[in-house]
């Protein structure tokens, strides 16, 4: 089961709160899909809990070394996992960048962009990406990498394999966002989990 702030039942047994989840217990034997899902809503939940309590202003901030922003973070990251799953299931994506716009996915857009406007996008690509998970016949069911020059020419992975790159990718940044929050304002990942707890 998931321990998260905000318990709901789910049809699997787990506890799921798409916001907020702390902990990850054992899956039910056998339960792959459910392992890695948990595992990704777990690394989701940390970049979440990094924007608790802030303002548009402060989410937009870049208080560290880094040209990242808490509210950037969470808009890439949603972006990207979003990518990714339409890209799995051979669908057009949400967003697409090219050179030049690539870094306006790292940064909120003011007077688009809130804190409530990303956090709600970010719950509904996880939902889309769950359900794409549950729904899929098979982790071994594969798709081609996209044509990208960091990939191997026409290699296919697996759905395994995007699970695995998801918890990857998403975790890479919870740790960026972890240091952004705590130049921002001195609060440390303990510190939220409290606060998030209130």
């Amino acid at each position: 089961m998931l321990r998260s702030v905000l318990l709901s039942e789910s049809e699997n047994g787990y506890e799921r709160c798409f916001s907020m989840v702390m902990h990850v217990n054992p899956e039910a034997r056998g339960d792959e899909r459910g392992a890695l899902l948990a595992f990704i809503a777990e690394q989701r939940g940390g970049v979440r809990r990094t924007l608790t309590g802030l303002t548009d202003a402060q989410a937009a901030a870049t208080p560290s070394a880094s040209a990242l922003s808490l509210g950037g973070i969470v808009k890439h990251l949603s972006q990207v996992e979003q990518g990714w799953i339409a890209l799995a299931s051979r669908t057009a994506p949400d967003a697409t960048r090219d050179p030049e716009s690539y870094g306006i996915g790292f940064r909120m857009v003011e007077g688009t962009d809130t804190v409530a406007s990303l956090l709600a996008y970010y719950e509904d690509v996880a939902r889309r990406t769950e359900k794409f998970f549950q729904e899929a016949p098979s982790l071994d069911d594969t798709f081609p990498l996209p044509d990208e020059p960091w990939f191997p020419d026409d290699q296919e992975v697996s759905l395994r394999w995007l699970a695995l790159h998801l918890i990857r990718e998403t975790a890479r940044h919870a740790g960026h966002a972890d240091i952004v929050r705590e130049s921002l304002d001195g609060k440390t990942a303990f510190e939220l989990v409290a606060l998030a707890q209130q």
